[in-house]
């Protein structure tokens, strides 16, 4: 791309105070330099890709991981295959140690196949890991993942979760966009995507603005960073990011929560509510939709303390607070109602 990008802001001496009230309050993109600097990982990471294998083999339990092939044709990059009936990699298991090796052996060539595992729970694989890097700015019952791989990219795709990710080895280049500019990004199929939630059909290394024009207006709202070892950036929910993992061995740690990070949610998926939108609205005439727009405006969108007010608390319904047993008790309703 030869747009000139705005580049993400960035904190220094970012403490779990500051990173509640300051940074994930403000729902921007931040980037966090040096944050996991002291980690040991990135200090054997900046030594060479063996020096980090070597330390990562002292936690691989051998448990097999979920990880991804695509051919050097690909070029690396994530996604679909010639007539999107499937993607464009295969699926295998393998051990954190058997993937590295795999990566040193693969890096002997000038177009190497791509292998990235991804979003292993590091409790899973590496036990006692966590222990000897801590987040400094979560709760401790954020759980991390790990990311390892080569030249890989992801295309551009959200995350119901609020993210924390940190670069352990090799240099990523994170590009983002606020959750506006979906019209723009031209997303693909809902519910069959590489990456689990829907992706951006531009190639951003040679993006086609014959086929996709919005996108040139998407660049004028996109965000980048590039990230070395011991910097770790924060993804708001549902923001677009597009990650280029850049050397021949990446690692990356990141922390997925919803709510507070002080206290993190085990909420649903509101992807659920775009599904169940999908059958019900969209199929209704324009002004109907318009209709309902309004009125999922005032309930949901704009609602706050008035929006209720005139109703007593004891007849609030969904409209109060639901406790835990209310909760499920509407799931339940809601799953009959789907059965019909």
């Amino acid at each position: 791309m030869s747009v000139k990008l705005y580049p993400i802001a960035e904190r220094a001496d970012v403490d779990a105070e500051r990173f509640r009230s300051e940074v994930a309050a403000g729902y921007r993109p931040v980037v966090m330099r040096g944050l996991v600097a002291g980690w040991p990982a990135v200090g054997r990471a900046r030594e060479s890709a063996e020096a980090l294998a070597s330390y990562l083999a002292g936690f691989d339990n051998g448990r097999a991981v979920d990880a991804i092939r695509t051919p050097p044709s690909a070029r690396g990059r994530i996604f679909y295959n010639d007539d999107m009936s499937g993607f464009n990699f295969t699926r295998e298991k393998v051990s954190i140690s058997a993937a590295l090796d795999r990566m040193a052996k693969s890096a002997r060539y000038e177009k190497p196949p791509a292998l990235a595992v991804q979003s292993a729970p590091v409790a899973d694989c590496l036990p006692g890991f966590a222990a000897q890097h801590p987040m400094p700015l979560l709760a401790e019952g954020v759980a991390p993942r790990v990311w390892l791989g080569n030249a890989v990219v992801t295309p551009a795709h959200f995350d119901e979760s609020s993210n924390v990710a940190c670069v352990v080895a090799g240099k990523r280049r994170f590009t983002l966009f606020p959750p506006e500019q979906v019209r723009n990004l031209y997303i693909g199929p809902i519910g069959f995507a590489p990456t689990g939630t829907p992706i951006s059909l531009v190639d951003f290394s040679n993006p086609d603005f014959e086929r996709f024009p919005r996108f040139r207006e998407a660049l004028e709202a996109a965000e980048v960073a590039e990230m070395a070892p011991g910097d770790a950036i924060y993804i708001p929910p549902l923001w677009w990011h597009h990650v280029q993992s850049l050397d021949r061995c990446n690692m990356l740690v990141n922390y997925w929560w919803k709510g507070d990070p002080r206290a993190p949610a085990q909420a649903g998926s509101a992807l659920d509510v775009l599904l169940h939108s999908l059958i019900n609205l969209r199929p209704l005439p324009r002004e109907q939709r318009q209709a309902w727009r309004a009125i999922l405006d005032h309930y949901v969108f704009s609602a706050d303390d008035s929006t209720a007010s005139h109703i007593p608390e004891s007849r609030r319904g969904v409209l109060g607070a639901m406790s835990p047993e209310y909760v499920k008790s509407v799931k339940e309703f809601l799953a009959a109602q789907l059965k019909r």
